[in-house]
């Protein structure tokens, strides 16, 4: 596939090719974008913000009402690309790819709705026969930045609020699954993008990321990735609007009045789905002492009943990492784990790229598989003695992104959501739930600002206040 830059399809000097995790073979190939490709990006990207920012809100709309039908009818070719690509079973890529397009209409909606207010001024000394009143306009050229493990939601969850509101897109996806970010920038610009109004670069992040960031010509940076890369980026950002979704390793507290059937399966959903490689995937589940054993038997059978295979065959419910070398990392932390007193409940076998599931159980605060984030499909799990030591370990970490709890205590339900240190909280569910319109981002190191139609949208326009003088 060719990316699509300074409003043309084109390859590159080189290219690479994108492998299926699953099976090793060759998907496609697509091209290595230089520091030159970058830098035509940012020039046609600053005629796009204007081409944009002319757009009224009801052509926007429609723009992306259109563009929200092409991915309807391209929802099926969108999944498979996805479960190549990524190595998610098409099952969990089709619920990715059909949910985009009435998210994608909400964006429409939000996009469409941005009003600012009338000031008081004449409640300030000295202000008779002024009126005041803030205007919100685009913030200009946004660069997005995403991940691999959702090809196709974590894009257009960047995509979809920057163009509603009115800017240009430059879209660098992530080097192993950027198949279905192309495919996405095609059916925008068929239902009528201004050309420049979104291009899409393929290749290597640190060469382009350093181009794209540093650059004073881009207003807005939305990340989502690493911690560690996230810190990079604001470190070499300057004066800019920054959205950093970042790293996280979600707990889970289980009181003893919860039902434990329920919370095997959630853990079973929340462990494991896309083998684990989501920001607010279940990863610590601190079980109070008196239930533990009753919880770890519940899950042993949720877990061993998973269908683990071909991601494109029917019936899989987990498939291969993005690459046998993070399958083996994780290898590698549940193997540390185990040396430190920790034991393999069930799972702990790799095959190439696919991690059987894995419940590690005996883990404690100082263990990596519970001190990082893991990114895979183990779970580790731990015994408490009280709601407050479940609270301190939840709260012990440099993250916090997603966590849950189960009881039927509804004090303890709400203490858990005022005293938890994380920017989302659920209570009798798993930490991985997110619904599209609701406003989602973390505590410390699991980044600033907020996703969710709305909330990108304020955060991808700049407020104005005017001020009118002279009326009396």
């Amino acid at each position: 596939m060719e990316m699509y830059v300074n409003g043309q399809w084109r390859p590159a000097k080189d290219s690479m090719p994108i492998l299926s995790p699953y099976s090793g073979e060759v998907v496609d190939t697509v091209p290595v974008a230089s520091a030159e490709d970058a830098e035509q990006a940012l020039q046609a990207a600053v005629r796009g913000a204007k081409a944009m920012a002319a757009l009224s809100a009801y052509d926007r709309t429609h723009i992306l009402e259109r563009a929200a039908d092409g991915l309807a009818a391209a929802a099926e070719d969108l999944a498979l690309t996805i479960s190549s690509e990524e190595g998610k079973p098409l099952s969990e890529a089709r619920g990715e790819a059909n949910r985009m397009p009435d998210f994608l209409r909400l964006c429409a909606f939000e996009g469409a709705q941005m009003r600012g207010e009338t000031l008081p001024l004449d409640s300030h000394v000295g202000t008779t026969g002024k009126l005041g009143f803030t205007l919100r306009q685009p913030c200009g050229v946004v660069v997005a930045i995403t991940p691999f493990n959702y090809p196709l939601l974590l894009v257009m969850h960047k995509v979809g609020p920057a163009l509603a509101a009115g800017n240009a897109v430059i879209l660098k996806p992530a080097t192993t699954t950027p198949l279905t970010a192309l495919k996405m920038t095609r059916i925008f610009l068929e239902a009528g993008l201004p050309p420049d109004g979104l291009q899409c670069l393929t290749g290597l992040g640190p060469e382009l990321g350093q181009v794209l960031c540093t650059d004073a010509r881009v207003r807005k940076i939305s990340f989502t990735g690493s911690t560690k890369v996230g810190e990079q980026i604001t470190r070499i950002a300057g004066v800019k609007r920054l959205s950093l979704e970042l790293g996280s390793n979600a707990p889970l507290i289980v009181l003893p009045d919860a039902d434990l059937e329920l919370v095997a399966a959630a853990t079973a959903v929340g462990g494991y789905v896309n083998a684990g490689q989501v920001c607010i995937s279940t990863q610590r589940v601190l079980v109070q002492r008196k239930v533990y054993a009753d919880f770890l038997d519940a899950l042993k059978s949720r877990v061993e009943g998973l269908k683990v295979g071909d991601p494109l065959a029917a019936g899989t419910q987990l498939s291969a990492m993005i690459s046998a070398t993070e399958a083996q990392r994780v290898v590698d932390w549940v193997d540390e784990a185990v040396t430190g007193g920790a034991r393999v409940v069930s799972g702990g076998q790799r095959d190439g790229a696919v991690l059987a599931p894995t419940i590690v159980a005996d883990v404690t605060p100082a263990m990596r598989i519970s001190r990082d984030e893991l990114f895979g499909p183990a779970v580790g799990v731990m015994p408490v003695d009280s709601l407050d030591e479940a609270m301190h370990l939840a709260n012990d970490t440099r993250y916090g992104l997603s966590a849950g709890i189960f009881t039927t205590n509804i004090k303890d339900a709400m203490r858990f959501a005022r005293e938890a240190d994380s920017g989302n909280v659920h209570i009798n569910w798993t930490p991985l739930w997110r619904a599209d319109f609701m406003p989602y981002g973390g505590f410390k190191g699991s980044g600033i600002g907020k996703e969710g139609p709305r909330y990108a949208i304020e955060e991808m326009t700049e407020l104005k206040t005017v001020v009118i003088h002279g009326l009396s």
